[in-house]
């Protein structure tokens, strides 16, 4: 009997000292016993351990380790100032790319301004860009570099009330190539008729074969072609330069370049690099062309492909007249080809009545809807159809037609009535996106002047070096 009130008499005592507590809730007692039951401040911020002895030891806090660049990265690479690099991953690949991940709390867009200006101040060959300048990846090579740059955004979680709520993540996977001019041409490389040099070589190097399967390539370059020759290919002067960087450029686009060089309009105003007293014979097919280099080439293939037409030349333009844009100056080397054109009605200027476009703007890059732009009235050499975005969209069926400026929208709807001489079934093949926005390279802007005219009346710049011998 004892034992079985043993628990009565615990809760008994239990609650006769909770009630003194209560009573004394303001005591020094109390205040003595809440303060020997409650947590030890100091384990807050640390964390404990249990010893062998059975006691808490104190632990230091864990230091967060700092994510470091590798002492090989290459300085040529641009980094964004204002992102924290956040991993490193090697590749277990063959190509031993290194792949490292970066975060930044400003938007993705001005991120991919940002490298879109240091690719392109910086001499890097752009292979690939995002397509609307907010999420995307830039492809780039500079010598034996290969280079790609992701930027997304993200959304952070459990982000603080004076945090940004949303970050850019960046992945820049780079790989060092040492051996791409020496090796074997991929299928991509796949030479033209007569050309059997792939790699980049001197000039010298570049000569062309003693004979070939083909009739038409067995002439030498200063022998006359037979007449019955359709199409000579590879027929270049050994005066005019050559390129040793084409075997970067698709099969389906190398001819153009090699035929408008063969006229002599891709020397016009000298595109190789200078340094230290020595030129390049590099084309650079894969970086984007400027409004005035555009507007130079032009003004030189309309002429060089009209040679002997000259009711159908553009006229340069003397330093005696104003300027029809107040960022070009009189003094500027390529003044007398853009003001020509303006003068001509061919590009918009305030002289063809457009009066917000007072600027230039020479060192912009060319876009898409540009670059058609000026190249159709020098095509049609007539009144451009009317046309509206329904009209666009049923014939092209683009899919981002109501990105096209409406001023383009004309010279857009007559590029489609060309047929196969259309230029943006030359350039850019079969597409259902036009990008208009999109930069231009300077393989492209070639391929569009490589022909003036419609489908059933127009010289072609291969035409052209038929008519000169």
């Amino acid at each position: 009997m004892l034992y079985s009130k043993r628990p009565a008499v615990l809760l008994v005592s239990l609650a006769v000292l909770l009630t003194s507590l209560t009573a004394c809730n303001n005591s020094q007692t109390a205040k003595n016993l809440q303060q020997a039951f409650a947590a030890d401040p100091r384990l807050k911020d640390s964390p404990v351990a249990i010893d062998d002895k059975g006691s808490l030891t104190q632990q230091s806090p864990p230091t967060q380790a700092t994510v470091q660049l590798p002492t090989d990265f290459p300085k040529e690479i641009p980094l964004y100032s204002n992102a924290n690099l956040q991993q490193i991953t090697p590749s277990s690949g063959p190509d031993g790319s290194i792949s490292t991940r970066w975060l930044s709390s400003d938007p993705s867009n001005l991120i991919a301004s940002f490298y879109s200006q240091q690719f392109q101040a910086n001499n890097w060959q752009i292979l690939q860009q995002p397509t609307d300048q907010q999420a995307g990846s830039f492809e780039a090579r500079r010598n034996d570099l290969q280079l790609k740059v992701t930027i997304q955004p993200k959304s952070v979680t459990n982000a603080a009330p004076n945090q940004p709520q949303t970050a850019t993540e960046v992945v820049i996977d780079y790989t060092r190539n040492t051996t791409a001019a020496a090796q074997t041409p991929t299928s991509n490389d796949v030479p033209q008729p007569g050309n059997t040099q792939i790699a980049p070589v001197s000039p010298t190097e570049t000569a062309q074969p003693t004979a070939t399967p083909e009739p038409q390539n067995t002439a030498t370059p200063e022998a006359t072609q037979p007449s019955t020759t359709p199409e000579p290919r590879n027929t270049i002067s050994s005066s005019i330069q050559e390129f040793s960087d084409l075997s970067k450029v698709s099969p389906e686009l190398r001819q153009y370049i090699q035929d408008l060089a063969a006229n002599g309009v891709l020397s016009v105003g000298s595109n190789a690099a200078k340094n230290n007293n020595t030129t390049t014979n590099e084309f650079q097919p894969g970086k984007i062309i400027t409004r005035r280099e555009y507007a130079r080439w032009l003004v030189a293939a309309n002429n060089a492909i009209f040679a002997n037409n000259p009711a159908k030349q553009i006229r340069l333009a003397p330093a005696s007249v104003q300027s029809a844009f107040s960022d070009l100056s009189k003094t500027d080397p390529d003044f007398p080809a853009i003001q020509g054109l303006a003068e001509a009605g061919i590009i918009p200027s305030p002289l063809s009545g457009d009066s917000t476009a007072v600027l230039f703007r020479p060192d912009a890059p060319l876009t898409r809807e540009q670059l058609i732009l000026w190249k159709l009235p020098l095509d049609t050499r007539q009144a451009l159809p009317s046309a509206n975005l329904d009209t666009v969209k049923q014939t092209w069926g683009f899919q981002d037609a109501a990105k096209i400026d409406p001023q383009a929208l004309r010279t857009v709807l007559a590029d489609f009535q060309n047929g196969e001489k259309s230029n943006i079934r030359r350039v850019f093949g079969y597409t259902t996106l036009f990008q208009p926005k999109k930069p231009v390279t300077r393989a492209e802007a070639a391929t569009a002047l490589w022909y003036f005219g419609t489908q059933g009346d127009g010289v072609s710049a291969q035409e052209a070096l038929k008519l000169k011998r």
